[in-house]
Formats: C-alpha cells, structure tokens, sequence
C-alpha cells in the first residue's frame, strides 16, 4: 500500500509498460510529464528490462508524431497529456487508430474552452476525440488510474488498437488516496507475450519492405477504412479479457459496465468516471435504507457493446438517468446519453431514460445533486436534459437540491485547510496525508480546490480519514478540524462553513484576544462560540520569519494539526514529522532540516488556545443597527 495521487498511479503503470514516453511543455499547474521524467531518471528498467527513455518535444503535435514513427519501428511507446495537449493532436489521432498502432494516451481530462477558458476537470477534451478511432478506457479513482490503466496497455498490445485512458483532472490526478501497488514483475507475467513480439517484428527495418501511410485514391480509402473493422469488434472481448487477468492478481474485479446497486433496482444512473465513487456512495446509503436504486459505471466507453451493458442492467429497471460531464451545443444530448438511448433502441426493451449535465469545469458533484437526479426520475413526468449542480435561470431545467443529505459514514474525519498560497498549502496537506496514511490502519484521501488566478490563489484542501474506503470524491461539506494558514481568508471567505460542533479551528495569525475582536469578522465570532469551538492560534509566519525560512509555514502547520487532530500520538507524529523533513529537504543542508525541526518544536510550544468570551455569541456586524443584532 502507498499513499500517491492519480498522476502517479499513471505513471507508474506507463514507465512499466513503455519503451518510450513522449512529453512537451506542460501548462502551470500540470505535472504529469514531470512525474514521468523524474521516475524515468530514477526508476527501473520497464517490464521488458529496457530502460525507459522519455522524449520533450516542443509542442503536443510533435509529440504524437513521434509516437507514431516509434510505435512504426516496434518501439511500445506512450504519451501523458491533458486537454490542451489532446485537443491540439486530434488529426494525428485518425492516423494512430487507421494504422493500427498500439499506444496508449494517459490523460488527464480537463474543460475545453467555451466562452471562456477553465484549467478544471470535466470530459470535453476526451468525447471531442470519440470518433477517431480511439478505444475510450475511464477510470473512477485512483486505485483504478493503476488497474485499468495496466488493462489500457495489455489490451492495446493484444489489439493493435491506440488506447486513450482517461480521469477526471484535478479531481482524481490530483486527489491524494492510499492504493495497492501493483509490482513490475506481476505486470511483466500479464503480457502477451507472443501479442508483444509480433508487434515488434512488424516494425520497419531495413532489412523488410513495407508500405505505411501513403496517399490513398478513392478506389482504396473506403476498404482501407471497412478493412479494420474485425480489429474493433475484437476490442470489448480482448479488453474483457485483460480485466479478468488483472482482476485474478489483484482481486479487484472490473468489467466493461460495471453495476452496484440493488440486485431488483427499479431506478438507476448511467455515469462514468469520478462521479461513480460518489454515486455509489449515496447508492450504498439508499439501498440500506431499502430504496431499490442502482448504478452502471462505464469502463470501456469506445467501442461500446451494448451487449456487455445489458448483461449488467436488472430487468426490473424501468428508468434511467444518463450523466454526461460535457456539452455539445446543439445536439440532442450528451454523448453517452445517445449511446445509451441507441443501444436499448436497437437491441433491448427500452425504459424510460433521461438525461443530464453536472459538473463542468470545477462544479462540485456532490451527494444532494445524486439525490436530486433519483429524486427527478420519481416525478411523473422526469425533466430530461436537466442539469445539476447549476441553478439556470433561462431554461429553467435545474434540479433542486437538498443540501441536507449526507451519507458519509459517521466515523470518517473530515478536515478542512484554508491557504491564499496553493503550492504551500498543499505541501502541508500532501505531509499530513501521508504520514498517517503511512504510519495507521485508516484509509485517506486528500482532495484539492483552487481557482485559477496566478497570483495569490485561493485553497482549499479536504483531508478525510476513516476505518472503510472513502469513496467520497467531493470537497467535505461539513468538517471536524479547520485550520485557515492565511488571515486574510477570514475577510474574504466563510472559512468556518460546515465546521461541526465542538470542531477544531487554527487560525495562523499574530492577533492577539483584543485584535480578534476587531479583526475577525463578526459572523466568524458567532459561529465560535455558538457552536463551542476548541480556537487555537499559532504564529506561523512570525516563527517562520525568526528562522529565516521566510514564508514557508507548513510544517508549522503540520505540527499544530497533529497535536491537536490526535490521530497519532503527538509524540510519535512529531518524531515522524522531522523524519519527513530530512527526507524532503536533505538535499538542501543540514542547515534548512534543522532550521524546519526548530519550527516544529516552536510550533508545537507557541500553539495556544483562545479562551474567547461568551459575547461572542452575540457579536454583531458593523453595519448592523442594534435593532438587527442577533
């Protein structure tokens, strides 16, 4: 087990599975082609007891052209890219898929750009390359970017077909889990051996003749095209195939649909990627309470067999709703909508379906809203081509949403950290994560939201721990421990929304009782002390600043969360925490892993409790009269 994000599991399945991987320059933020590289330099032979060799190319066309003259040669190679890459590649993709050559595309997939340009997480890259070719593999988590992405590089050697694996960016690449690793030597023995050699003997060589990609007149460009049919229909059964073989190492058992649910559901969503993990976890919560409710997750979404999808549909389902996390504007519906309305149209009993929109861009896709979509399909007449998670005042075909639902388990812990600075904020969270996810029994996730301003960003990340697997991949609505790293969040953002009573809030911050009075924002001071919290305040940017480490707070705040989190003996996460220094910063000197430990220990001595008056209760705001006053 090792606690990594979904850029990491992917890439330790490609530099596995690849003889050469392509990169070009990355967008700010995005780190897939680095995390290659850097496992690249330091990393193992792959699986064929090559040394990995990476590619920078200058620009995403250039990548993929490479790709395609290497894969021509024999070489296995692959390419990492999100949606600024994969939008610019589209021609270049006819040509992967038309010749038959098998590499694998690991994306992260992001939002195209409509009126007005997003660095999140939706599916519009990825449905705007469906139709060249392409087989189409989605993942739900990051314990599944490893397992099907290793069935995305089996399967394209078995096939001869190109494969695009795909996940939800930001939202699974970035999202923090502890997995099972699955080790080279076990993926070494699930190739196809015979499948692998006789595509390295169709390479091009000098010593073979052989005719590749030339101009086609009109006469051959259609058979040329209806040739590779038997290639695609073999694809769902050898991709079926690749799943048992993984699922027999791992035991962890995936098909092209997958269905969770009542076994006699009489209600069910079509989705796939990250908003499977939390449709099932509301499916999961209904189904105890007796509601008969399911779920489809689409794994293999190019081909699509319809075959496959009714062989996990109950027969007593009588309506659907299909979710697409995209828009094509003037359609008829989503994508997968149509495939799904297609596939009962033509081969099954058809049952009431209806379809919708969520989450594009950085929308939150949250529990209510899969209420809100089971409770649409038992209205008498269902909206359909609703969206969720939008309140639209023109078309007026929003689903309203009871933000009072939560079926998390009680047990998991939820907490919240508040930064204007996303690289610092995260490497606070990434630390904590990782040294319980390491050192316990618990499960975790670490999940992240930014805007996308480049100066002074705000960030908020979502820890949560628990005794079962968190299946919940949406930022934590309520939270038992707050800690804000910057003070001027408190003016600018409801940090305390959700805080549960008797939470924890950290406020990092040099104010002094009599300061607070002043400078916290009144609606702040009632949520205090009507909801009896335990607010500390340590002043990390002053002991960072004393030190010499300038802005650098977050082993600071690591050190208050643990002492006043308990999840680990404060003593032993200490001891751990100075640990996970000399690991990170020995590079620099003895100097800045003993300047980082003294921050700890003054962290851990100047960490102080507010004893707030019970005024505070009733603070008011300055614009408000005292008629007004709560």
């Amino acid at each position: 087990m090792k606690t990594m994000d979904g850029n990491t599991a992917a890439t330790h399945v490609t530099c596995a599975m690849s003889d050469v991987v392509a990169i070009c320059s990355t967008p700010p933020g995005f780190e897939f082609g680095d995390r290659v590289a850097e496992s690249a330099a330091g990393g193992p032979a792959n699986i064929f007891g090559q040394p990995l060799t990476v590619r920078h190319l200058e620009c995403e066309s250039g990548a993929v052209a490479a790709v395609c003259e290497l894969l021509a040669t024999g070489l296995l190679s692959s390419i990492v890219t999100d949606s600024r890459g994969l939008l610019l590649i589209i021609p270049d993709l006819y040509q992967t898929a038309g010749k038959l050559l098998p590499a694998v595309f690991h994306v992260a997939a992001r939002s195209a750009a409509g009126s007005a340009r997003s660095i999140f997480g939706d599916h519009q890259d990825v449905m705007a390359v469906r139709q060249t070719g392409l087989a189409l593999l989605a993942s739900a988590s990051v314990q599944e970017v490893m397992d099907l992405g290793l069935v995305g590089h089996l399967a394209a050697i078995e096939s001869s077909i190109p494969f695009l694996h795909f996940f939800d960016g930001f939202r699974t690449s970035r999202e923090i889990q502890k997995i099972e690793i699955i080790d080279y030597a076990d993926m070494r023995r699930l190739v196809d051996r015979e499948a692998a050699e006789n595509f390295r003997l169709r390479g091009a060589k000098p010593s073979q003749t052989g005719l590749r990609g030339a101009a086609q007149s009109p006469d051959s460009y259609f058979q040329g095209h209806e040739a590779a049919n038997p290639y695609f229909r073999k694809v769902p059964t050898i991709v079926n195939e690749c799943m048992k073989k993984v699922g027999r190492l791992t035991g962890r058992n995936y098909r092209l649909f997958d269905y969770v649910g009542h076994p006699k559901a009489e209600k069910m969503i079509v989705a796939m990627a990250s908003s499977c993990e939390t449709i099932e976890e509301v499916i999961n919560h209904m189904v105890a309470n007796g509601q008969r409710v399911g779920l489809v997750k689409v794994r293999l979404y190019r081909p699509f067999s319809p075959g496959h999808l009714f062989a996990v549909v109950p027969a007593s389902a009588r309506r659907l709703a299909v979710l697409d996390r995209t828009r094509e504007n003037g359609s008829l519906g989503g994508p997968l909508y149509q495939d799904v309305c297609t596939s009962f149209m033509e081969f099954g009993k058809v049952p009431k379906i209806v379809g919708g929109r969520y989450g594009l861009g950085p929308r939150e896709f949250n529990p209510p809203m899969v209420k809100a979509v089971f409770d649409n399909l038992d209205a008498s007449v269902p909206v359909n081509h609703f969206t969720v998670g939008l309140d639209d005042h023109l078309p007026r075909t929003s689903l309203a949403i009871d933000q009072r639902f939560d079926p998390a388990p009680g047990e998991t812990m939820c907490c919240k950290f508040w930064g204007l600075d996303p690289n610092e904020t995260a490497a606070a969270h990434n630390g904590a994560i990782k040294i319980v996810a390491d050192h316990t029994a618990l499960y975790v996730q670490g999940c992240f939201t930014y805007d996308s301003h480049q100066s002074r960003a705000l960030a908020v990340c979502s820890l949560r721990f628990g005794k079962t697997p968190i299946r919940a991949s949406y930022q934590a609505a309520a939270a038992d421990y707050i800690a804000c790293h910057d003070p001027a969040c408190v003016d600018t953002d409801d940090v305390l929304a959700g805080i549960n009573i008797g939470g924890t809030f950290v406020l990092n911050s040099s104010w002094s009782l009599k300061d607070m009075d002043v400078k916290l924002p009144a609606r702040m001071r009632r949520t205090i002390a009507r909801k009896n919290l335990k607010f500390c305040k340590v002043d990390a940017a002053g002991i960072a600043s004393g030190l010499g480490l300038g802005g650098q707070i977050n082993f600071i705040m690591q050190a208050a969360f643990f002492k006043l989190a308990n999840i680990i003996p404060v003593i032993d996460a200490v001891s751990l925490l100075k640990t996970e220094i000399k690991n990170m910063l020995g590079r620099q000197g003895g100097k800045m892993v003993r300047l980082n430990c003294a921050a700890v220990d003054q962290a851990l001595e100047n960490l102080r409790e507010i004893r707030y008056p019970p005024a505070w209760a009733c603070a008011a705001d300055v614009s408000m009269s005292a008629n007004d006053a709560p």
